[in-house]
């Protein structure tokens, strides 16, 4: 599965108030394996900054005066988009910016949700985490990503996290190496090093076996079943069934 990780910043909170979008960081993941084969553009959005936007990303008027506009990348960003899973924390926000975009660059342009699948990692946290702080900042306390380099917002930089916080949310695995490259390497200020099998010794002594006792699988069989009613119904480990 081809899977995008994409964020995006703005001069600010309503496209519907002329707002526009002023950069686009996209992470490919294939197969849960991130593949450097990404995508990121700052673009000249011929209007002021919020100086509350500025505050969040940065990002001054002044940087982007020699920028393209969207209109400049809107058909390479398409062919890039195009057929891949786009996982984006609160997706509304940033799917409504990019839709607002292609309008205005042409009228019977293909929506996002045209060319993609969506997974918003913001409800996602809400269902896994209800009731708790579900910023992106929260998850990366939660799952103990490093986020120590975010002074600012920036759509690549948080991409890149979002990254590794979606690995860790659905499978728990969050360094993986860039294909099949024999070391570790620096992406975004963050280590990506490979694991590799290591080769157990022959003479090792006989793993112990310790198996629950009766107490404790009767409390194992009442825990799941106190998850499969809390769920709805959503526990698939067969005692919940």
């Amino acid at each position: 599965m081809r899977q995008l990780v994409l964020d995006t910043e703005t001069t600010g909170l309503e496209p519907s108030e002329g707002h526009r979008i002023i950069e686009i960081g996209c992470v490919e993941v294939i197969e849960r394996r991130l593949t450097k084969a990404n995508f990121h553009r700052y673009l000249q959005p011929d209007r002021e900054i919020d100086a509350g936007a500025v505050a969040v990303h940065g990002i001054s008027n002044a940087f982007l005066a020699d920028k393209p506009r969207f209109a400049d990348l809107a058909e390479e960003l398409i062919a890039y988009l195009r057929g891949a899973e786009l996982v984006i924390h609160n997706a509304a926000f940033d799917i409504g910016f990019l839709n607002h975009e292609l309008k205005q660059w042409r009228g019977d342009a293909p929506r996002i949700e045209d060319l993609c699948t969506i997974v918003d990692t913001l409800g996602l946290a809400r269902q896994r985490h209800p009731g708790q702080r579900n910023s992106l900042d929260a998850l990366c306390r939660r799952y103990e990503i490093d986020n120590a380099h975010r002074d600012l917002h920036g759509a690549l930089l948080d991409a890149e996290i979002l990254a590794d916080v979606y690995l860790a949310m659905t499978g728990g695995q969050v360094a993986l190496a860039f294909g099949n490259e024999a070391g570790g390497s620096q992406q975004g200020g963050r280590a990506e090093a490979e694991v590799r099998p290591r080769r157990l010794r022959a003479d090792r002594p006989a793993l112990r076996v310790v198996r629950a006792s009766d107490s404790e699988l009767e409390a194992h069989h009442d825990r799941l079943q106190a998850i499969g009613a809390a769920s709805a119904g959503g526990c698939v480990w067969p005692p919940c069934m």
